[in-house]
């Protein structure tokens, strides 16, 4: 059985492990520790999945700050998603995506923004950011249909400040390109 919980300091280095595992790469796992020392930290969006105890799942949701023409507001993004490769296929990105958008949602946040793949993501809740007004700068290997979001019960389709260009924190900006 899988469960779902927020990360503590003593799942630190299994996530780094997961994260290495995922992505094949250091990169995002340093990402994952800049974003844990900067402002944009939200510890109760940084969750983990454990099954037979062991973290085989992890999944963040920070802050990011959009800006448009009503000015910028702090949103919050889904990076990254990362299941340990012998565990995938099974659920697990699933239940930690539910899991996220369900924490950020009982914060009030209005949406979650990401960058991913449209057929995956859209299968549990996102779609193209930019039917909604948002801009994500993606990088090159990423096709338009990666800008994606999921609107939260908080949403307010009139509101302006929930409408312009995401522009990455230093953490996310360093591994975006």
């Amino acid at each position: 059985m899988t469960t779902i919980r927020p990360a503590v300091p003593t799942d630190h280095d299994a996530v780094r492990r997961v994260v290495d595992a995922a992505f094949e790469d250091t990169a995002v796992s340093t990402m994952v520790r800049g974003i844990r020392t900067s402002e944009f930290f939200r510890p109760d969006l940084d969750l983990v999945a454990v099954a037979d105890g062991e973290v085989v799942g992890h999944v963040m949701v920070s802050g990011t700050t959009l800006r448009g023409e009503a000015g910028e507001r702090t949103i919050a993004m889904l990076t990254p998603l990362a299941v340990r490769p012998d565990t995938q296929r099974q659920g697990i990105g699933t239940l930690l995506i539910a899991a996220a958008l369900g924490a950020a949602d009982d914060r009030g946040e209005p949406l979650v923004v990401l960058e991913g793949s449209p057929a995956y993501y859209g299968a549990r809740g996102f779609t193209s950011s930019v039917a909604h007004g948002i801009h994500i700068t993606l990088p090159g290997w990423a096709p338009p249909e990666a800008a994606q979001v999921a609107l939260l019960s908080a949403y307010d389709p009139e509101d302006p400040s929930l409408r312009g260009d995401v522009v990455y924190p230093p953490a996310v900006a360093a591994v975006a390109d």
